[in-house]
């Protein structure tokens, strides 16, 4: 067996959060494979910023593989420009069928310590703009013969987060709507998944927030290898699921990670483990 190479012509795909990390490691695995992309964020080429990385630079990337990109600027929290975004992809390339809730706000705090303001960040980002792109493209998921919605987010399995309750509440809720859709979808062959990383990745965010070394972090290329195999699969039969990204890759054969370690050596299963602290590999 070998990784997943679908053939992903005729697809596009529209994908949050796509000017560096994961997001735009997503949107270039899927250009690989013939998939137009609209790219979506805040950070643009007029920001003075020096953050490395645009909306548009990562769509100038997917032109030079081949397919069509088109780069929206998008700040999930407004409601409106969502809905306009949605309404102008699908006017430019007439079908959307692959959505991918990638853009997420991390702070890691307990709740004594994390002000209103920062909590607001978090769910407006994460859940609720989570919803907000499902909202504005379920019916369009559901017309066309199959799609996909996939998000960044983690298995619910717990009822608690200690030190991090506030981020926890955010991203489990984005799953919690992923796989809600999936029951209400179910008629219309829609996969709705989510899927997370066992390990850290080594993102702007996590060098930010001190998550961990590079010992501890893996390339964002694991995450893009993970949702490739999703993509290859039958989204009638492949819905409702909450994927670590190890488990499909060993699925598909894998059993030498270290192409994706920054350094020598296996990293801990950090990521699995912030939301689930009895998570353990299974080899």
């Amino acid at each position: 067996m070998g990784l997943a190479n679908p053939d992903l012509s005729g697809s596009t795909a529209f994908i949050t959060g796509t000017t560096r990390g994961i997001g735009k490691q997503l949107a270039l695995a899927l250009a690989e494979q013939g998939c137009n992309i609209v790219s979506t964020g805040k950070t643009t080429d007029d920001d003075d910023t020096e953050l490395a990385g645009s909306i548009e630079q990562t769509a100038r990337e997917v032109r030079e593989r081949g397919p069509e990109a088109l780069a929206l600027e998008l700040d999930l929290r407004d409601e409106s420009r969502v809905e306009a975004v949605v309404d102008e992809a699908i006017d430019h390339f007439g079908e959307i069928d692959i959505v991918i809730n990638n853009a997420s706000a991390i702070q890691l705090a307990n709740i004594a310590d994390l002000p209103a303001n920062r909590f607001d960040l978090l769910t407006e980002v994460n859940v609720r703009g989570t919803h907000l792109v499902a909202h504005a493209f379920a019916d369009h998921l559901a017309g066309l013969k199959e799609s996909w919605l996939l998000s960044n987010s983690p298995p619910v399995v717990t009822d608690r987060s200690p030190g991090k309750a506030p981020y926890a509440w955010s991203k489990l809720g984005m799953s919690f709507i992923t796989l809600s859709l999936a029951e209400e979808l179910a008629s219309d062959d829609v996969g709705c998944n989510t899927f997370w990383p066992v390990t850290s990745i080594d993102t702007r965010a996590t060098r930010h927030f001190g998550l961990g070394t590079e010992d501890d972090w893996r390339t964002p290329a694991i995450v893009a290898d993970a949702v490739l195999e999703i993509l290859a699969r039958d989204p009638s039969e492949c819905t409702g699921n909450s994927f670590y990204d190890e488990a499909l890759l060993r699925e598909a054969g894998v059993t030498d990670f270290s192409e994706y370690n920054l350094t020598e050596g296996d990293p801990a299963p950090m990521s699995a483990q912030l939301f689930d602290p009895e998570f353990e590999r299974q080899y």
